[in-house]
């Protein structure tokens, strides 16, 4: 049995704190937007040339908090601000601040992927990038390894605060497919239960957090998603969906739908958060951008965590446990029955590979000791170690 972590030690929180407190909004209002998502999008007559940067596709309406605060989107959706939709596939084509990270130019953007049976075997299609003022949509089939390459630095990037969705499998294909080290992520899944303990609620054993139960919470969107089940459908009906080019008028839209409004929970989140509810919720989007990215030498090569902003704070780790052939059904028992057991005696995440893999590890998230305790429960009662 191997068992290896990773813990915290340097990384300010400074470029995400000076980030909290407003973003620009773009200059056209829009004339509607109703509380389902999908008649935020419109698709125009333009096509692109395939110049920098190229005319839209469509356009999409953003709410960002700094107008819209205080208040469900719901409420306010006759005033956001529509923005443009470009799908990219050269690099020329992206912002030169996004090409080329500065410490004097730092931002926010939102991010998403799309692809087939996405993982480290599987195919990334599309990569979303929200910005205040548009939606650029990188085709990686298109745009193949330059195009991703050329979003390397940024992805990367300290300066470039990343707002996603539960990046675990986001990260994974980034790193197994195109070398992409995730970095400087706020993950809203993470932001949601931290929160939830701050403002002193009991935290769940079973604490997963869908994007649609999200989008659905008034404390920040207050909107339905039901096109999400839509496009499951599509899915099972067809799993290269992502796969198909031309974009169809469905899967811009569908990308889109999936990032435009992750600005405006950011805000939201970013200003309930104290500082170190907030060093908790980046430490842990580190640790979930590399759960799933094993490699033979530690995370040695990824960047550190940022430390905490005070002394007497215990560090969030990553553990790793291989479980033996034939023991994983122990470790997850009948209905996650034993996982669950572990959770409850233990304030740690807990996530297996699944169908997708690996299929072999037990991956460990949160505080030191109560880490080390689960890993002693799980060893002890279903390993027999």
């Amino acid at each position: 049995m191997v068992s290896f972590s990773f813990s915290s030690s340097s990384v300010c929180l400074s470029s995400v704190l000076s980030l909290s407190t407003s973003l620009p909004l773009s200059p056209s209002p829009a004339s509607s937007c109703r509380s389902r998502i999908r008649f935020g999008f419109r698709r125009t007559e333009m096509e692109s040339s395939g110049s920098d940067p190229p005319p839209p596709l469509g356009v999409a309406q953003i709410p960002l908090s700094d107008k819209f605060s205080g208040v469900s989107i719901s409420e306010n959706n006759s005033d956001f601000p529509q923005v443009p939709i470009h799908v990219i596939t050269e690099p020329a084509q992206l912002p030169i601040e996004f090409l080329e990270p500065s410490p004097d130019k730092q931002f926010v953007i939102g991010l998403d992927c799309e692809g087939v049976d996405l993982c480290r075997t599987g195919s990334l299609c599309i990569m979303q990038l929200a910005f205040p003022d548009g939606i650029y949509l990188i085709d990686a089939i298109e745009g193949g390894e330059k195009i991703m390459q050329a979003c390397k630095p940024a992805l990367e990037s300290n300066y470039v605060t990343k707002v996603i969705h539960d990046c675990k499998r986001d990260s994974e294909a980034l790193y197994f497919q195109f070398g992409i080290k995730l970095h400087n992520v706020l993950d809203t899944q993470i932001a949601y239960i931290i929160i939830e303990e701050q403002e002193g609620k009991k935290r769940l054993p079973d604490n997963y957090l869908s994007f649609v139960r999200l989008l659905a919470d008034p404390r920040y969107c207050g909107i339905s998603y039901a096109e999400k089940e839509e496009v499951r459908l599509l899915l099972r009906q067809d799993p290269l969906f992502w796969k198909h080019r031309p974009l169809s008028e469905m899967m811009i839209r569908a990308a889109t739908d999936d990032v435009r409004f992750l600005l405006f929970i950011y805000q939201k989140m970013i200003n309930k958060l104290s500082e170190t509810s907030l060093w908790r919720i980046l430490c842990r989007g580190e640790l979930y951008a590399r759960c799933f990215c094993l490699n033979n030498n530690n995370f040695a090569d990824w960047p550190s965590l940022p430390p905490p902003p005070e002394r007497e704070l215990e560090g969030e780790i990553l553990s790793v446990l291989e479980v033996p052939a034939g023991k994983m059904g122990r470790v997850i028992g009948r209905k996650g029955t034993s996982i669950m057991s572990v959770k409850q005696a233990c304030n740690v995440e807990i996530h297996t590979g699944g169908v997708k893999g690996p299929s072999d590890r037990v991956f460990i998230i949160g505080g030191e000791k109560e880490v080390r305790k689960a890993e002693a429960i799980i060893r002890g009662k279903f390993l027999d170690v």
